[in-house]
């Protein structure tokens, strides 16, 4: 049963604050269709607090720390497909949600930050709380609004700004119309944004002047703003010609499709079936793609990190076609950019990265769709390239079998115990780092979808995105992590919307293990302190801070009953922390690799 918690409005008496601008912002979100609000405390954003919390029609919450807001609002948005409101005050607040707004660039998700701001005639004074917000994301939002001031001839402005020429030019721009235009040109801007976020799925900034007084309220709407723009997404698709890369296609003998992150299997299963049926094809998928095919390649690093240079130019593609987002696996890329193929077409509707330094040509359009017409013919040479890669991937499969037969407890061992209790018809949220490389290792339940914010690839805010995929996801979420990336974290835990069935397992190996395992000089005094940043903290007191039921385990024997009962129904959302050992998982790992040459 999900837990939710709509942030309570009792403390206003009235529906709507008095100022314009915000009545303004607030209509055109309702609109548009934005229900999602988060918002994070403050005074200067007061008025857009009062006007989101007392509308039925948006669910609301409320997130103290402004970077766990931004990956809740992202894990949201991540699960909806559609955008989702971020409200923070003023100055130093809407910089800490820079690394979730990053994140949503690079992963397409759609976000609209509502930043409030101190009036132009405040900014770059000494004020307190201010900073220079204009366009402060810079290349990373798709768009930014910086919108103007209400005007009010009204206004007492000797508390603030001794000017009495301030006030006359106030009323003699009112008396021009000048408020008329501003709401026109504010209206415009607003709707403009909220469209860019909903249909190039990315995120946005409005900055929202705001004057005193903040907390005024009003019964009804004083502005009655309309929508000007169709927000469905008018179609970018190639008018292309596909017959000159049809015939490309089927004389090619090595064709390789690879899959990045994906929200959901982006094929028809008979246009699977049908692009696997060509023994010219071999189709890698990443854990995060949730593709799943008995003929595909998942598990990439365990195929191919033992291969000789022989096997590599024997696995070198004619032709690569590439979707998805970013790509996990560092071994695929070194491996693409030394072994070029001679084409490189990517599908996707919105960019095309030049990942492997050969791309040859955008597909704007979707993967269903592009292979619908690319597979119209079928090839008529082979040269058996899916089926000798078949038969490496079973080899493959039987060693990784052997070698965790007999490995002592380690992170290699916890993982494999993990993924197989991950329970079927359930979603999978993977932090960064370790955590993520080593689920790549396994083959992974169909039924389980699979998440990680592989935008920017950062630690931070990994919990918090699972929290907030948890609160609007169908499926149950299971949130797996690594030490540094929980604790740096683990504000994101102060949050009153966990549902009970929330569930979060820590691998707890003292440390930055994915430093060990990288090239440099390990065990000495530098490297722990300043690389790996070994550490003696667990979560106990933490999930009873927190309200979490606690469990731990520290050998196979242990983790196996821990996890035999870990998945049941309980009173409160739940944390298993896995105890690993610090200085053997390294060389476990190394040598998993080392085993399969």
């Amino acid at each position: 049963m999900l837990f939710k918690h709509k942030l309570n409005t009792f403390a206003f008496s009235m529906k709507l604050p008095k100022i314009p601008l915000a009545q303004t912002v607030i209509k055109l979100c309702e609109l548009k269709g934005i229900k999602h609000i988060v918002i994070s405390p403050g005074s200067r954003n007061a008025p857009l607090t009062i006007g989101f919390t007392n509308q039925p029609f948006f669910e609301c919450y409320s997130i103290v720390d402004e970077r766990c807001a931004a990956f809740f609002a992202l894990g949201i948005a991540q699960q909806i497909q559609e955008p989702v409101v971020l409200v923070c005050t003023s100055g130093s607040a809407l910089l800490n949600y820079f690394p979730a707004v990053a994140e949503a660039f690079y992963s397409d998700v759609p976000l609209v930050v509502l930043s409030a701001d101190r009036p132009k005639h405040l900014i770059g004074i000494g004020d307190g709380q201010t900073i220079d917000q204009k366009n402060v994301y810079g290349n990373h939002s798709l768009f930014h609004a910086n919108l103007k001031e209400d005007i009010d001839p009204n206004q007492d402005t000797s508390d603030d700004e001794p000017n009495i020429i301030k006030n006359i030019e106030n009323k003699f721009e009112k008396f021009l119309g000048i408020q008329e235009s501003i709401q026109e040109q504010n209206e415009t801007m607003i709707e403009k944004a909220l469209d860019i976020a909903i249909n190039q799925k990315g995120p946005v900034h409005i900055n929202v002047p705001f004057n005193e007084p903040l907390y005024e309220t009003v019964d009804q709407f004083t502005v009655s703003p309309s929508l000007k723009s169709d927000s469905s997404s008018t179609s970018d698709r190639n008018e292309i010609d596909m017959n000159p890369f049809i015939d490309k296609w089927n004389k090619a003998q090595r064709k390789m499709i690879l899959v990045g992150t994906c929200f959901k299997n982006p094929f028809e299963q008979e246009v699977l079936d049908n692009l696997l049926e060509d023994e010219n094809v071999i189709l890698f998928t990443e854990t995060t793609s949730n593709i799943h095919h008995e003929r595909s390649f998942p598990s990439i690093d365990k195929i191919i990190a033992p291969l000789s240079d022989k096997e590599f130019t024997e696995l070198q593609p004619d032709i690569l076609v590439t979707f998805g987002g970013m790509i996990v696996s560092k071994k695929i890329k070194a491996f693409l950019r030394q072994y070029q193929p001679k084409e490189h077409w990517h599908i996707d509707e919105k960019k095309a990265y030049d990942t492997f330094f050969c791309l040859t040509e955008h597909f704007r359009t979707t993967p269903n769709d592009f292979f619908k017409q690319l597979i119209s013919d079928k090839s008529s040479a082979s040269d058996g390239y899916q089926t000798v890669w078949q038969k490496i991937k079973k080899d493959r499969k039987q060693r990784h079998k052997t070698y965790l037969n007999d490995m002592p407890f380690s992170d290699l061992v916890a993982f494999e115990a993990i993924l197989e209790s991950i329970p079927s018809d359930s979603q999978l949220q993977v932090g960064n780092s370790s955590a993520i490389r080593y689920t790549q290792l396994f083959d992974m339940n169909p039924s389980v979808s699979v998440y990680c914010n592989r935008g920017t690839s950062g630690i931070d805010g990994s919990t918090a995105t699972a929290i907030g995929a948890s609160v609007v996801s169908s499926e149950r979420v299971t949130f797996v992590t690594g030490d540094l990336s929980f604790f740096y974290d683990s504000n994101a835990l102060w949050n009153e919307y966990i549902p009970l069935n929330f569930r979060i397992i820590l691998i707890n190996n003292g440390g930055g293990g994915i430093f060990r395992i990288l090239p440099g000089h390990k065990n000495t005094e530098n490297f722990d302190t300043y690389f790996e940043t070994k550490h003696k903290l667990n979560a106990s007191q933490l999930c009873e801070m927190y309200g979490f039921e606690y469990a731990k385990a520290n050998s196979s024997e242990s983790l196996q009953e821990q996890l035999n009962t870990f998945f049941e129904e309980k009173e409160k959302p739940a944390l298993l922390e896995i105890f690993t050992p610090r200085l053997e998982n390294d060389e476990i790992l190394l040598n998993y690799f080392e085993h399969f040459k």
